[in-house]
C-alpha cells in the first residue's frame, strides 16, 4: 500500500471498529439523574467550568448559586462567545453538536437546547453509542453513595452495553468513612481493621462484585500513594483487595496522580494533579505475580517510567491518557512512546467520559490521533520490506480499542 492508501485503510477500519470504553463515569438510565447529558451537562462540566472561573468576573461561590441553566449561559458567553472557544474542552462541545447534525455556525443555544430537550434518556443513548462507535461502556460505580447504592439494590444497571466496576475511594482513600458506611450497611467492621474487619471487608469485596457482575475494582490515588507501607491503605490494599483479586481474576485499577481540591472553591474543578512514585506499581506487579493490575498516572512525567514497567510486567496493563493528558498533543506523544515500547499490547485511550456526550468527542479526538500514529508506524515498518495486510491492520486496531482489555481479563 502507498502511504496515502495506508492511511485511508487505516481511517476507515479505526471508525468501523467498535470500541470497548474501559474507564468512565457513565450510567444507564436506570440510575436517572445521575446520568448526564445534553447541552447544559456539557457547557457546565468542571473542565470548562474552570476555565471560565479563571476570566469571569465572578467568584466561585456566586457560580455555584447560580442555577444549571444560568451557569451554561454564563460559559457559553464567557468561552464561546466572548472569545473564541480554541480550548479542547470547548472544542470538544462544538465537535459534539457538529456531529449531532447541529448547525456550529449559528452560535444557537436555545436551539440547542431544544434538540435535547426532544430526545428521551433512552434515545439520546442509542444516539451517542451509534456515533462514537461505542459498544461497551465500562462505568464507574460507588457502593458507598447511597443514591447509587439504592439502584443497585433494586437490580441495577439493565442495559447490557453498560457494565460496572466496583470503586473503592472511600473505602482505600477516606477510610474512615467507608468503615462507618460499610458498619450501617451490617457489616461487623471497626477503625482499627481488626483481623475480623479485614474478614468482613474483603466478604464486602465479595458481594458487591457478585451484585455488580462487576469486570474490576478500582481506586484514584493521590502521588503520595506507596506501597508497601504502615498505613490503613495498604493493610486494606494487602489483606482484601489484593487477595478477592486474585481469587476472583478480577483486575485492580489504580489510577494515580490526583491532587483533591487544591482549590476546595471550585468543588470537582478544584482537582490538580502531581507527579507519582512508580516504585509502588513495580512492587505490586513483582511480588503479586498472580493478580493483575490496570494502572494509568495523571502526570506527564510519569508517562515513560509507567510504559517501561509495563515491558517488565505481563500482570501491567497501560490505559489511557487520563483527565489532564487527554489533549491532542499530549495523546499524540504518549500513544508515539508506548507504541515504540510496548507494541500493540496496550490501550492507549479511555474517554473517562462524565456526560454522555463526551463519548463522541473524545471518541472521534483520539482516533484521529490514534490513526495519525499508526500511519507513521506502519509506514516505518513498510520500509524494512514488512508488507502489512488489511486483515493484519484490522487485528491490530481491534486489540488496542478493546481487545486488549478482555483478554487481559481472561488471562
Amino acid at each position: 500500500m502507498t502511504r496515502e492508501e495506508l492511511t485511508a485503510k487505516i481511517e476507515e477500519i479505526l471508525e468501523q471498529t467498535p470500541i470497548t470504553d474501559i474507564h468512565t463515569h457513565l450510567y444507564t438510565n436506570d440510575f436517572g439523574g445521575l446520568l448526564l447529558w445534553g447541552i447544559d451537562e456539557l457547557l457546565t462540566y468542571h473542565y470548562l467550568v474552570a476555565e471560565t472561573l479563571r476570566v469571569v468576573d465572578l467568584e466561585p461561590a456566586a457560580f455555584w448559586k447560580l442555577d444549571k441553566t444560568q451557569q451554561a449561559d454564563l460559559v457559553w458567553k464567557t468561552l464561546f462567545v466572548d472569545r473564541s472557544p480554541i480550548s479542547e474542552a470547548c472544542r470538544g462541545v462544538l465537535t459534539c453538536l457538529a456531529k449531532l447534525g447541529l448547525d456550529v455556525e449559528s452560535r444557537d443555544l436555545q436551539g440547542y437546547r431544544e434538540y435535547f430537550a426532544s430526545l428521551t434518556p433512552e434515545q439520546y443513548i442509542d444516539k451517542v453509542l451509534e456515533l462514537s462507535n461505542v459498544e461497551t461502556v465500562v462505568m464507574t460505580n460507588d457502593p458507598f453513595d447511597p443514591a447509587e447504592r439504592s439502584i443497585w439494590e433494586q437490580g441495577g444497571a439493565t442495559d447490557p452495553r453498560f457494565r460496572a466496576v466496583l470503586r473503592l475511594d472511600p473505602l482505600l482513600v477516606t477510610t474512615p468513612q467507608g468503615i462507618s458506611i460499610l458498619r450501617e450497611l451490617g457489616y461487623n467492621v471497626e477503625a482499627g481493621l481488626s483481623k475480623e474487619t479485614l474478614s468482613e471487608v474483603r466478604r464486602f469485596l465479595n458481594d458487591w462484585l457478585d451484585k455488580m457482575g462487576a469486570l474490576y475494582m478500582a481506586v484514584s490515588l493521590p502521588p503520595s500513594f506507596a506501597f508497601p507501607a504502615n498505613n490503613l491503605q495498604a493493610r486494606l490494599i494487602e489483606h482484601c483487595v489484593l487477595p478477592v483479586s486474585r481469587e476472583r481474576n478480577v483486575p485492580f485499577a489504580m489510577m494515580i496522580g490526583v491532587k483533591k481540591l487544591v482549590n476546595p472553591e471550585l468543588i470537582l474543578a478544584g482537582d490538580s494533579v502531581g507527579k507519582s512514585c512508580i516504585e509502588a506499581v513495580e512492587y505490586l506487579c513483582a511480588n503479586y505475580p498472580e493478580n493483575k493490575f490496570l494502572v494509568t498516572m495523571l502526570a506527564r512525567e510519569n508517562q515513560h517510567e509507567l510504559a517501561v514497567a509495563a515491558r517488565k510486567y505481563k500482570n501491567l496493563m497501560l490505559f489511557g491518557c487520563w483527565w489532564f493528558l487527554n489533549n491532542p498533543s499530549l495523546i499524540e506523544e504518549m500513544t508515539r512512546m508506548r507504541t515504540e515500547l510496548l507494541g500493540l499490547s496496550y490501550l492507549p485511550q479511555h474517554s473517562d467520559a462524565r456526560v454522555l456526550d463526551q463519548l463522541i468527542y473524545k471518541w472521534a479526538h483520539s482516533r484521529e490521533i490514534i490513526g495519525k500514529v499508526l500511519v507513521d508506524k506502519y509506514s516505518d515498518l513498510g520500509r524494512t520490506g514488512w508488507k502489512v495486510t488489511e486483515a493484519e491492520l484490522k487485528r491490530d486496531i481491534e486489540a488496542l480499542l478493546g481487545g486488549n482489555f478482555w483478554r487481559f481479563l481472561e488471562m
